[in-house]
């Protein structure tokens, strides 16, 4: 039996994650955005709201697989929502944390396909001013960390790497669902 397909995006903010997801989306409708769960405040329109307490409950269900602090806020993946992402179609998760990378491939069984997005940091800070983000500074201090992050984890290995700033959304769609279906037929072979 073939195991369920992922794809976890990683990356620092405004990378691509979004826009990338978009199109494979149009590419094709079976890719689904996942939706982390937020406790916190801010923009609340592409996360599930829930409580701290919430969150502490599924936690000690042992229904978190993910969760991690960043803009004065806490995110995470949960296991129920993960089960509701496969069910819908190929989940696309948005990570920036390579220890989340780890905990979801470790923590979820599929067969999840990890792909770098990448942008230089003047990029990052050129896309979010150009969107009107209101933190800039903090999503700067995020580029630093993601990089730092990757610089601890020299071992990381990516299914795919993309330069955002070389490769239109549409490409990186087309890599990715390439990737799967290799994958795919690797698994079958």
């Amino acid at each position: 039996m073939t195991k369920k397909q992922g794809v976890i995006l990683y990356g620092p903010p405004a990378s691509g994650k979004d826009t990338v997801t978009t199109a494979l989306n149009k590419f094709d409708s079976k890719y689904v955005q996942f939706t982390r769960l937020k406790v916190g405040t801010g923009k609340a329109a592409s996360y599930r709201m829930v409580t701290a307490k919430q969150l502490r409950e599924l936690d000690a269900a042992g229904d978190v697989v993910y969760a991690n602090t960043r803009y004065g806020n806490t995110y995470a993946i949960d296991r129920p929502g993960v089960d509701a992402a496969f069910a819908a179609g190929v989940p696309v998760v948005h990570l920036g944390q390579v220890d989340g990378i780890r905990a979801l491939v470790d923590g979820y069984p599929a067969d999840w396909s990890v792909v770098l997005l990448w942008c230089p940091r003047e990029v990052t800070e050129q896309r979010s001013t150009g969107r009107g983000d209101s933190d800039t500074a903090a999503r700067l201090a995020a580029w630093d960390a993601t990089r730092d992050d990757l610089d601890t984890h020299p071992g990381m290995v990516w299914d795919l790497t993309v330069d955002t700033t070389a490769a239109a959304p549409q490409d990186a769609a087309r890599l990715i669902d390439q990737l799967l279906a290799q994958r795919a037929g690797a698994a079958t072979a």
